[in-house]
């Protein structure tokens, strides 16, 4: 019976999660029309106004940088940045934003290290993700670069990288090389399906996880975290001590 009972074991009903406790989301496409997420600045106010509601004090939005594709710039986004701030005092949304930006590894990132030129965010962390389709070469010489330069690097969502899915000496390696891990909290909804699902959840067991974020795009990421508040490790990770959130 001991068998059965395991694979049946229901998590514990909780009572919905305070998302305030972690203080500020890292990780979301709020400035409008420079990449993949928000369309209009009245988009982006609705979304802002979704996380105030949700209890958030801050949110840290990354824009996509990609030398072939989302071509910004520091001047781009901090621009779009400016914009967003002006609007959000108008609006009197209660709500703090900043900006960095989302990297992706190319050889244009590589190059930006080298001159130094990376948008950072709290104490000169830097988000960057890879290829979805394998892992790209060089991952563990950006990290040596970046650290070398005085950046404090962060991988964007690990739990969504197929390579990465159960590679635990792997993923070690990467944080004792100095690399931060964030995960994505709707990874727990399904989202990305049900292997990302399980790699999210065997994460926060094994305490690997230094920051989460919404990644959000659209309404509809924050309405799939709102339905996330009573999910059993989304309260685990929101309760850590050390979450990276609550010091940005």
């Amino acid at each position: 019976m001991g068998i059965f009972q395991n694979i049946f074991k229901k998590e514990p009903k909780l009572e919905p999660l305070d998302l305030g406790i972690l203080q500020t989301d890292l990780h979301s496409h709020l400035i409008p029309g420079i990449d993949d997420g928000s369309k209009s600045m009245e988009m982006s106010l609705d979304l802002l106004k979704r996380f105030s509601a949700l209890g958030y004090k801050k949110v840290i939005t990354t824009p996509h940088i990609m030398s072939d594709y989302y071509k910004n710039t520091p001047e781009i986004i901090l621009g779009g940045l400016e914009k967003v701030k002006e609007a959000i005092a108008i609006e009197g949304i209660n709500i703090e934003i900043e900006a960095a930006a989302e990297y992706y590894l190319d050889h244009r990132f590589r190059e930006l290290i080298k001159e130094k030129n990376l948008l950072t965010f709290g104490d000169r962390y830097v988000l960057f993700e890879l290829s979805f389709t394998a892992e790209p070469p060089g991952v563990k010489e950006a990290i040596f670069e970046m650290i070398m330069e005085g950046y404090k690097p962060i991988l964007a969502h690990i739990e969504r990288y197929p390579f990465y899915i159960n590679e635990w000496d792997t993923i070690n390696n990467l944080r004792e090389r100095g690399c931060l891990l964030q995960l994505n909290i709707n990874s727990l909804s399904g989202q990305y399906g049900p292997q990302v699902k399980k790699m999210a959840e065997t994460i926060i067991d094994k305490d690997l996880i230094d920051v989460v974020g919404s990644d959000c795009h659209h309404m509809g990421h924050l309405d799939l975290m709102e339905n996330l508040r009573t999910n059993f490790h989304l309260h685990k990770i929101a309760n850590k001590p050390n979450l990276l959130n609550k010091i940005l």
